[in-house]
């Protein structure tokens, strides 16, 4: 009768499934953790360690997260979860930014544009209120989805009471210090369409086509300095340079470089007065073949004369400045301080220079631009230039392309344009906040040149904005005398009423209201005031959260130890986070910055909707599953630009199945080991189960480096190539005779499967922030002992590095047997694609090489069979050359035969005590041992 000898085999048993189908389960995980409060449970577990404070920068409610969102959460998450299991008291906040004008532009759109002209401002804030609330619920459901935890129960949001309180009390104490708030008229970056005042923070680069042109400035008053050159002054001209023709309205004066040598050039009748290092530029681009220069003078000799505008009845005068340059156009500026900050700034040093704002907030030119009249700006330039050139005074004019400042918001062009604003004047803090930066440690370490160069040649904020969906600028202005209240108590008291009411009660209150009974101006005793009806700007908002959020929990603190977002929050919230906070406390709010790069497509563009390009990470999650997305994450160096597509997403989807399928092997190999009374000592294992441990050692040293450094591509690739190469191609794979043919309780076996056992113990802690529900899945299988929570992997710490000490011998020595073996192997398989052998154990190996390999192999034959997975190997008595040469062995080459002996039947061996046993002769005498035992 035949014998079943499959049923002694110690085959592996698991429930744990090969394929994740990570969509349908993660969901079922989520709603467990959420049930279990799990989140609340970590932190109680760890509220007497040491606090470690991620503070979530605030995503802006305005939509579904896109790919950028979920890099940045899940890289957070990544930090939060390895600090909690890694002795420290991390909890997470989440926030989000809810004002500003997108919402307040898709509220007016909601209800039509005839509806919101006649909406009140109660009306428009409570739709306001409603769409940011939705999207706030929305983004926080998808990224519950992404296994981030935090304290989704209780987030901070800018638009609660409590935030906006906390935001007017840090306005107050910056405006209680003399000059740091103060109000003028000053350009500042205004977007037409928008209808409102932008900071730096607001403001990015694009191409814009327009016509740049050189226009003719005829001298009204030379102060007798250019007439000794004999020119004709009813055809002289100072020659400007533009491009900005709709700005010409706006001119007052032609500045000139006080240093620089001006030349009077004469061409036909006219004569044309510019910068001599730009003559022939000009001349060129006017076409003019034939002049010659008459004159020279210094530009501190021009300043005082006088011009006639081009196309207005008004004069231009002559000064000088700084920052004229000789790099382009003629080296005579066009000034007109209403449309730029450097134009502004000259023109205040003469006293009889007003500032001249012809264009309205929709960038509609006013009366003062003559017959331009109610025309765009954008409309209004191509007529400028036409009628330069009917009154023949456009010298040239050439068509070309620039980087121009564009509204981050509706990606329209900006202006210039001076009105009065509110300003948080950094000049007044700037060495403080340069200070504050070199108290910074900075991730990577360009960071802090950037922040110096942003704060060192930055002079204001300007942090008012004409809308009405934000929290106002708690300041009056007295009826009687115009003058502003700027009052620290009055403020603290708005705050309070904020507090309770919300900032809408500012729009539903009068002045009196908010005030103290019986307040009197301060500068002309009257009683009778009215509210300023700015808002503050968004980043004045979000950059308050230190106070608003780290200050008044007492889960978190400040300075917080981190703040990670993108590479452009250096110009928004690193930077207004560090403004508000060095004015007010002279400290920076963040002991550390960690910055990622943009998403991008595989071929490096960012992706957008217009490129149709994008990637959308629900629709990911719902494809692949969470963990893929966030092994995405862990894979990338993100403090570059990080590529994601479709083939990106199977690469990784197939190095996710490796690990997966390297927890289940170990799983199914520990369905009969009980950790609470199986376990090997260390000294009683084989030599290959302490080298697995020491890899286990190396590969830990190196995901906890990764992970304090924030480099978590370093974890990703350590686990990846340690489940793969390490696991998979060479430990797992060599111990599989053991595991399945020894007896099953044999020392032998436990060996094994105790070095599984810690290998996996530790494998799914170190994993575990990164693929957060296939390691709660893998712990819900793996047997624990008492020490263990069961509950949850997230109630466990990471893994301490296991207590063995291997010598430079036992190292060395496994590094040969590993060259030896993948040398090897790869010849294996080639003889197996030519059928030479089915398997590896169907071979007989025979070595040629040098003395010194001969003794290491002659005195580890048994080892390295058993590495090898042959059943025939011994080395050559006599010195030859084997038909293979094995690669990276010198003066090493083997033969390869058939084994001449019969296949165990159990264990598939090949050898020479197959058939010996009568009662088993199909088996080898050790799987008779087994079998009889």
């Amino acid at each position: 009768m035949e014998k079943d000898y499959n049923k002694t085999l110690n085959l592996p048993k698991t429930e744990f499934p090969m394929r994740g189908n990570l969509p349908e389960k993660e969901p079922k995980t989520l709603a467990n953790w959420e049930s279990d409060k799990l989140y609340h449970k970590i932190m109680e577990k760890n509220k007497n360690k040491v606090s470690y404070v991620l503070h979530d920068g605030p995503p802006y409610a305005n939509g579904n997260i896109h790919m950028g969102h979920a890099l940045n959460k899940i890289l957070k998450d990544i930090i939060v979860k390895y600090k909690n299991m890694n002795g420290f008291k991390a909890p997470f906040v989440p926030g989000w930014d809810t004002h500003g004008l997108p919402t307040e532009i898709k509220a007016r759109a909601k209800v039509g544009s005839e509806k919101a002209k006649t909406m009140s401002i109660k009306e428009l804030r409570t739709l306001c209120a409603e769409f940011a609330v939705g999207y706030v619920e929305t983004q926080k459901e998808q990224f519950k989805r992404l296994g981030v935890f935090g304290d989704w129960d209780d987030p901070y949001v800018t638009l609660f009471p409590e935030y906006e309180a906390e935001q007017v009390r840090t306005f107050a104490k910056m405006a209680e210090k003399p000059g740091t708030i103060y109000r003028g008229l000053r350009p500042v970056y205004w977007c037409p369409k928008c209808e409102t005042a932008l900071a730096e923070a607001e403001i990015e680069y694009a191409n814009d086509e327009c016509d740049s042109i050189y226009v003719k400035f005829k001298v009204a008053n030379d102060n007798n300095k250019l007439s000794k050159f004999g020119v004709d002054l009813k055809n002289t001209y100072f020659l400007i340079w533009t491009t900005t023709a709709w700005t010409l309205p706006g001119n007052v004066a032609i500045c000139v470089g006080p240093n620089f040598e001006y030349s009077v050039v004469k061409s036909g009748a006219e004569y044309y007065v510019l910068a001599s290092d730009l003559v022939k530029q000009t001349m060129t681009e006017g076409k003019v073949e034939d002049y010659e220069v008459i004159g020279k003078l210094s530009g501190e000799e021009l300043e005082n004369m006088t011009a006639y505008h081009p196309f207005l009845a008004k004069y231009s005068k002559v000064i000088v400045g700084d920052h004229v340059t000789v790099e382009s156009g003629t080296g005579c500026v066009h000034t007109a301080p209403g449309h730029g900050m450097e134009d502004f700034e000259v023109c205040k040093k003469y006293k009889d220079l007003s500032v001249v704002v012809p264009v309205d907030s929709r960038g509609i030119l006013t009366a003062e631009a003559g017959q331009f009249q109610g025309m765009h700006i954008s409309k209004a330039s191509p007529k400028i230039i036409d009628h330069l050139k009917d009154i023949e005074m456009l010298f040239a004019v050439k068509h070309i392309q620039h980087q121009y400042p564009h509204c981050w918001r509706c990606k329209s062009p900006v202006i210039f344009r001076a009105t009065k604003q509110w300003f948080c004047s950094v000049e007044s803090f700037k060495n403080d906040a340069l200070k504050a930066v070199d108290s910074v440690l900075w991730n990577p370490a360009w960071g802090r040149d950037r922040m110096i160069s942003m704060i060192s040649e930055r002079k204001d904020w300007c942090i008012s904005r004409q809308r009405t969906w934000g929290v106002p600028i708690p300041i009056f202005f007295c009826k009687e005398c115009g003058k502003e209240i700027i009052d620290k108590d009055v403020m603290m008291r708005i705050a309070d009423i904020f507090e309770k009411e919300g900032s809408g009660s500012w729009y539903e209150h009068d002045a009196n209201y908010f005030l103290p009974e019986d307040f009197k101006c301060p500068h002309c005793g009257s009683e009778s005031f009215r509210q300023e009806k700015d808002i503050m700007d968004v980043w004045f908002d979000s950059g308050t959260s230190h106070a608003a959020v780290c200050s008044h929990r007492n889960t978190l603190k400040v300075p917080a130890d981190l703040y990670l977002e993108g590479a452009d929050q250096y110009r928004g919230w690193f930077q207004s986070s560090l403004l508000t906070s060095v004015a007010v406390s002279g400290k920076a709010p963040y002991k550390n910055i960690v910055t990622h790069g943009w998403v991008v497509d595989e071929s490096g563009r960012k992706q957008s909707k217009s490129l149709g390009n994008g990637v959308d990470p629900v629709k990911i999650v719902k494809q692949y599953g969470a963990d893929v997305l966030r092994l995405w994450v862990s894979s990338a160096d993100y403090h570059s630009d990080v590529r994601m597509s479709q083939e990106i997403l199977k690469q990784l989807s197939e190095s996710y199945r490796k690990i997966r399928n390297t927890a289940r092997f170990i799983l199914g190999n520990l369905y009969d080991f009980d950790p609470n009374k199986d376990m090997v000592k260390h000294q009683d294992m084989a030599p290959i189960d302490r080298w697995a441990l020491y890899k286990l050692n190396q590969i830990l040293d190196k995901c906890f480096n990764g992970y304090d450094t924030f480099e978590f591509y370093e974890v990703f690739h350590s686990i990846q190539k340690f489940c793969i190469v390490d696991m998979s191609n060479f430990y797992l794979d060599i111990i599989k005779d053991r595991l399945y043919v020894e007896k099953a309780d044999s020392t032998k076996r436990r060996a094994a499967q105790t070095a599984m056992y810690i290998i996996l113990g530790s494998l799914v802690k170190i994993i575990a922030p990164i693929l957060s529900y296939t390691a709660e899945e893998i712990w819900s299988y793996f047997p624990k002992i008492s020490s263990d929570n069961h509950e949850s992997i997230f109630l466990n710490d990471m893994p301490q590095k296991v207590d063995i000490t291997v010598s430079d011998e036992f190292v060395n020595h496994w590094n040969t047997v590993y060259k030896i073996r993948d040398g090897i192997k790869k010849i294996l398989e080639i003889q197996r694609k030519e059928k030479v052998i089915g398997s590896s154990l169907e071979a007989d190996i025979v070595v040629y090489c040098g003395d010194e390999m001969k003794k290491f192999i002659d005195e580890n034959i048994s080892e390295l069979k058993e590495v090898l997975i042959v059943s025939g190997l011994k080395t050559a008595d006599e010195k030859g050359i084997g038909q293979y040469t094995v690669e990276g062995l010198e003066d090493f080459s083997i033969d390869i035969s058939h084994s001449e002996f019969g296949k165990c039947e159990r264990c598939w061996t090949y050898d020479k005590t197959v058939g010996k046993n009568k009662e088993h002769p199909t088996l080898c005498a050790r799987c008779c041992d087994v079998i009889d035992n």
